[in-house]
């Protein structure tokens, strides 16, 4: 659990599978589609989001999912959780992505159904603050409020103190920035793994996001630049540790799964972050798989089916 590998062949061109090659064309031309995304109001994107009218579909509602609400700094937090078909054997803490801005544990029910009922797990999803509405802090904020309120209730509730944590995106730096809260502000160490799938760990932006360009293969350059410039609309800068976890220190962090596609702006993030991950003394896998778009387990494919199957065995054994 603490060896990473890369293989240069896995960035080659010919390393990308023909379905790969189609799911990645097909995304491209639907958000060409779109002459500007962020012309229409956010609250009117989320809407259509939710309401399964978005760029890609909705999943069905789970009959395992049940929302909830939770205590938080600014009042109850909305939570989604999962059940799997018996006893929990722990519980993972979801945290969403979507660039701080758009996204809901509702728009990631297969993957979330998909967990509790092939680990045995509860899952418990956080919907936190949105920006620019609700900017920094509070959508770490809400996302330690979770964690803290897991580690009084989780036993009583689950029947466990089992405890994994994880995300997709900027599900993934929220992920990070709660495990390290709770290390320094509460002195607690109560997960034993993480799944960061994708993550922005430096909203500086590292070479790959600040490169990339225009081409909306899921995430851009410019995507990137507004989801930040929205998080940070009243507070936060892009190099305080907090914000850029990549920059913090990072011992004593539980062993990590790290997952990311060769065709995803944020390639670096992962690639960097894993390697820091390791260098501070904690287990970590890394996965890079050829072709995969931004958060590709989102999408049907090959590629997905076996990054799925990777998540479950680590989320089985941890």
């Amino acid at each position: 659990m603490s060896k990473l590998v890369l293989d240069a062949a896995v960035f080659t061109d010919a390393a990308v599978a023909v379905d790969t090659r189609m799911v990645n064309d097909a995304i491209v031309k639907a958000l060409q589609a779109i002459p500007d995304r962020w012309a229409v109001p956010l609250p009117e994107i989320r809407a259509a989001r939710a309401a399964g009218k978005g760029v890609f579909p909705l999943a069905p509602e789970s009959p395992r999912a049940r929302a909830e609400t939770i205590p938080g700094p600014r009042g109850p937090v909305p939570v989604r959780i999962y059940m799997p078909d018996g006893a929990p054997r722990g519980v993972y803490l979801h945290i969403h992505g979507g660039g701080w801005t758009l996204g809901s544990a509702r728009e990631n029910e297969s993957l979330l159904d998909r967990i509790a009922a092939n680990c045995g797990l509860a899952v418990v999803s956080v919907d936190y603050a949105l920006a620019p509405e609700v900017p920094y802090p509070a959508a770490p904020d809400d996302c330690e409020a979770a964690a803290l309120w897991l580690v009084k209730e989780g036993r009583a509730r689950f029947g466990t103190d089992r405890f994994a944590i994880g995300g997709e995106s900027g599900g993934a730096t929220l992920a990070v920035a709660t495990l390290a809260r709770l290390r320094d502000r509460h002195l607690l160490s109560p997960f034993s793994a993480a799944v960061l799938t994708a993550g922005c760990y430096d909203l500086r932006l590292t070479p790959s996001a600040r490169n990339w360009g225009d081409l909306p293969l899921v995430l851009n350059t410019r995507d990137i630049t507004f989801f930040v410039n929205n998080y940070l609309r009243l507070e936060g800068k892009v190099d305080d540790p907090d914000v850029s976890p990549l920059l913090g220190n990072l011992k004593g962090l539980p062993k990590a799964l790290f997952s990311v596609g060769t065709r995803d702006a944020l390639l670096d993030d992962t690639l960097f972050m894993a390697g820091a991950w390791m260098a501070a003394g904690n287990g970590a896998a890394l996965d890079v798989y050829p072709g995969g778009c931004h958060v590709f387990i989102g999408f049907p494919g090959s590629l997905t089916d076996q990054a799925l199957k990777r998540i479950d065995t680590f989320l089985s054994d941890f």
